[in-house]
């Protein structure tokens, strides 16, 4: 009876994670809630390291779409550093430094890749008609930016205050309430952006349904390639991914680091992982400047014309430059039949 007692005595408050090791600590009393697996961590880190790659090239190739670029790139360092951290608490899960490296990056990673997001949707915007659009391309960027900046700093903040508690044996409640208010306003961010994104979408697509029926030119999109037409689902997909992840992780922590959803490894692979996964790789197979073109601005601000044109450097990502757009009900027959390019021809003088 006593050799049980003390047996089952073992892992008690009185073990300090430092000497804590699977023969004397279970699991489940470790820094997670169950046994990482070395399988999905690695193939993510994989392919994370892949696609960083891969954004790289294409724009060393292309030379265009530099901040979109920036902004994916600083997200997936996120990830990489987040699931090196994963693979440190596999080999020691009582180890302070792998939990507080994947904490931190893989609830901020995600924010870097909506602000590229938010970068192409200004670009898809300009290129389909701006007149479809409750807002002008350019608040697009001007909007959610600084919303997905706000969400950045509070989920970094209460990642850093959170990880400071566990330094010092502390309450992380703190900590923890801040990154689900940072992560909550992204997530509410994203929403609206959503439903400003369909509407543009339901709107252009009854413009043209208008346009075919009415005997006129339809939208000059179709003249571009495939893939210039699919972008547009490919950053619905990744909007979406990047939507359904920051929910997960909303619901995750709300219940603190010993709730259900926390015990579930399963749902973290699914639902963190696999989501972002999808997120950049949809961004990777159909990049803005390859789907774009020429008609990206190229790094140097300005889109690739005739020598004797006007170039636009307002941003390094725009690719036109910026008009007023008109509403959906006072667009002329004459706009109708014109060049979705027409923001580049001076109107109203």
């Amino acid at each position: 009876m006593s050799a049980d007692a003390g047996a089952s005595a073992l892992p008690t408050p009185q073990v300090s994670f430092l000497d804590c090791t699977p023969e004397i600590c279970p699991y489940n009393q470790s820094f997670y809630m169950y046994r990482i697996d070395i399988v999905p961590n690695a193939v993510f880190l994989a392919l994370f390291s892949a696609s960083l790659l891969a954004f790289v090239v294409v724009f060393a190739l292309t030379r265009r779409g530099g901040p979109f670029t920036i902004a994916l790139a600083l997200g997936l360092v996120c990830e990489i550093l987040g699931y090196v951290g994963r693979v440190m608490s596999w080999q020691n899960q009582w180890s302070e430094n792998g939990f507080l490296m994947q904490i931190c990056c893989l609830t901020i990673g995600p924010a870097f890749i909506a602000a590229g997001i938010y970068l192409c949707i200004r670009q898809i915007v300009a290129a389909f008609g701006p007149e479809n659009s409750r807002i002008p391309p350019k608040y697009y960027t001007r909007i959610f930016i600084p919303c997905d900046v706000i969400s950045l700093v509070l989920q970094a903040a209460g990642g850093g205050i959170a990880a400071t508690a566990v330094h010092g044996a502390d309450s992380t409640d703190t900590g923890d309430n801040i990154m689900i208010a940072g992560l909550s306003f992204q997530v509410f961010t994203l929403l609206v952006f959503m439903l400003l994104s369909l509407d543009f979408g339901i709107n252009t697509l009854r413009r043209r349904r208008q346009q075919l029926t009415g005997g006129g030119n339809s939208s000059g999109s179709s003249k571009h390639s495939l893939m210039f037409r699919i972008f547009p689902a490919a950053l619905a997909l990744s909007t979406i991914c990047v939507f359904w992840r920051s929910v997960y992780r909303v619901a995750e922590l709300s219940r603190g680091w010993t709730g259900p959803l926390m015990e579930r490894q399963d749902l973290f692979v699914g639902f963190e992982g696999v989501m972002i996964t999808v997120a950049v790789y949809a961004l990777n197979i159909f990049h803005p400047s390859l789907c774009f073109g020429e008609d990206m601005m190229t790094t140097d601000g300005a889109k690739s014309r005739g020598a004797g044109q006007d170039r636009d450097d307002q941003t390094q990502f725009e690719m036109l430059p910026e008009t007023k757009p008109s509403t959906a009900t006072s667009v002329t027959d004459d706009f109708r039949g014109a060049s979705p390019y027409a923001s580049d021809v001076e109107r109203g003088h």
